[in-house]
């Protein structure tokens, strides 16, 4: 059993899935709100360190989904500037256990750290749940 840190969005069933995944599979979840963490650029930026920039974005936040953002566009600096601005820029969820660092639900890679007992879902949000913000996914 592995203790994990979790931040999602409150009502986002998928996370609600991911986090049924990691319970059923005999896992201590420790939730935190994403959007309402107290986010640095460095703290970001350990989630985020072996992906490319465009891929620490939620692709359904509302200003990514409209194009008025453009997550290939963005360096370091600047992507981190507008996450901590915007947190529901920021790619979900956010994973920690012990000292390894995730942005998404890596199934593979979850079930090679600490095990799955094969269950997956998709690393995709979808709809929220009624009363919990359903268009900012």
């Amino acid at each position: 059993m592995a203790t994990v840190h979790f931040w999602g969005k409150p009502g986002c069933q998928t996370n609600i899935r991911q986090q049924a995944i990691l319970r059923a599979a005999g896992h201590e979840l420790i939730l935190h709100d994403l959007l309402h963490e107290a986010w640095s650029p460095q703290r970001l930026l350990d989630f985020f360190i072996d992906l490319p920039v465009e891929a620490w974005f939620n692709m359904n936040a509302p200003k990514v989904k409209s194009g008025e953002i453009s997550p290939d566009l963005f360096d370091t600096s600047s992507a981190l500037k507008a996450m901590i601005a915007e947190p529901i820029l920021i790619r979900r969820p956010l994973i920690e256990i012990g000292t390894v660092r995730l942005a998404g639900f890596d199934a593979a890679r979850l079930e090679t750290l600490i095990g799955l007992n094969g269950k997956t879902v998709p690393d995709t949000c979808s709809a929220s749940v009624a009363g919990h913000g359903g268009q900012a996914k």
